[in-house]
């Protein structure tokens, strides 16, 4: 009985009255498209209530077709999984399937992506064997969505078994998506040893490798510390006629740097230099962050002067990683200078960050800093404004404890 009771809660709130009028209350002119995603992403940032948020979802009529629906869509499905509510995801993607302009290949395999964003492969799996059945033909896209469902829900297995069993199954022919996602799950599941088989399948079968083959191959074998395969793999790239270009080498300092051998991804930044290539600001922020998390923050301090000097401009996450890290080494005068920057930019670390930068000013008798820091937070973070007003009240005793 408590079942069936728990069944029609759902169903009546699934299909209670919903309105436009949640993304914009004060607004008496309808929204654009646009504007509705806008508003929908600003509310999902804030929202826990998970009824809330699939009714933020509905009122804003997303759609897989517009790149800021997508990411309101990942936002809302990580925030319901972290609520556990399955049967509020599911019932939201099956209503979604009832929509004329759901009923495409494309937006289905986007359906696919989002039930493994929440964990629940077995349901992306029926949603692919069902597209039949909802007029839509199963495709090559939507196997490489499910192969990448289950790969983001790490269920490697079931991405190895769709791998060996679907393209016979629906008659498909895989492709080299197909076979970089199969990689790319590999590689992160600690199976980067089965990268040679798969590599010769592909060259059987007469399709050419690209370069994002071999960066997700050599990310594994880095992960694994197999640096002798990582080699091959470089070998097999002149062999391939594949250019190592700055993308692959991005992924090698990103790799080395995670393995705390910053000295050695250093090393390729000049080989790249000596090369005449151009480094970008990916390459600067993986190796200030690799020297940040040893401690070598003069280096890490040199190379973002490098970056700016090149014309290259920081992403939110190297300040980040710069204003939390000099915290750390307590050299909050160069903390406050690359968060004012961060600031200007509209990109403000978390509140642990600029609790321990505000900290830090008052230690060194920089109260006044530390205030106009208080007092920006408050103003850009309203909701969390009683925290900071009683990090402000208790700047106090911070001072008479220094």
């Amino acid at each position: 009985m408590a079942f069936r009771s728990k069944i029609r809660l759902l169903t009546l709130q699934r299909n209670r009255p919903f309105s436009s009028s949640i993304l914009s209350p004060d607004s008496k002119t309808p929204l654009s498209s646009k504007e509705k995603s806008r508003a929908a992403l600003s509310l999902l940032r804030f929202e826990k209530n998970p009824e809330r948020i699939l009714d933020i979802c509905r009122a804003a009529s997303l759609t897989p077709d517009s790149h800021l629906d997508r990411v309101a869509y990942s936002m809302a499905m990580s925030k319901l999984k972290e609520s556990n509510y399955y049967e509020g995801i599911r019932g939201f993607i099956k209503d979604s399937l009832n929509r004329p302009d759901f009923r495409s290949e494309r937006s289905v395999s986007h359906l696919i992506v989002l039930y493994g964003q929440a964990g629940l492969v077995k349901d992306a799996i029926n949603l692919f064997d069902e597209m039949p059945k909802l007029g839509i033909q199963t495709s090559v896209k939507a196997l490489n969505s499910l192969l990448f469902s289950c790969a983001i829900a790490g269920e490697y297995g079931e991405m190895k078994r769709v791998f060996s069993d679907f393209p016979r199954k629906y008659g498909l022919e895989p492709d080299l998506d197909t076979y970089n996602t199969v990689l790319k799950g590999l590689s992160e599941s600690g199976s980067a040893n089965s990268a040679h088989s798969i590599l010769a399948e592909m060259e059987r079968k007469g399709i050419k490798p690209n370069a994002a083959t071999f960066s997700v191959v050599i990310a594994g074998f880095y992960k694994e510390e197999k640096i002798g395969d990582v080699e091959k793999m470089i070998g097999l790239m002149k062999k391939h006629g594949v250019q190592r270009g700055i993308g692959v080498y991005n992924v090698m300092m990103q790799s080395l740097c995670k393995l705390k051998r910053s000295n050695e991804a250093k090393a390729l930044l000049d080989e790249i230099l000596s090369k005449k290539m151009k480094p970008n600001c990916v390459t600067y922020g993986h190796l200030i962050y690799g020297f940040c998390k040893e401690g070598k923050l003069d280096v890490a301090k040199s190379l973002f002067e490098e970056m700016v000097n090149r014309k290259l401009k920081p992403e939110a996450e190297c300040y980040f990683t710069m204003v939390y890290y000099l915290c750390q080494g307590h050299e909050f005068d160069v903390a406050l200078t690359i968060c004012k920057d961060s600031m200007s930019k509209g990109w403000i670390p978390n509140i642990t960050t600029m609790k321990s930068l505000v900290n830090g000013l008052v230690s060194v008798e920089k109260v006044d800093e530390a205030k106009e820091i208080i007092a920006v937070m408050k103003e850009k973070f309203s909701r969390n404004a009683d925290k900071w007003i009683e990090i402000e009240e208790g700047l106090g005793k911070v001072v008479e404890s220094t």
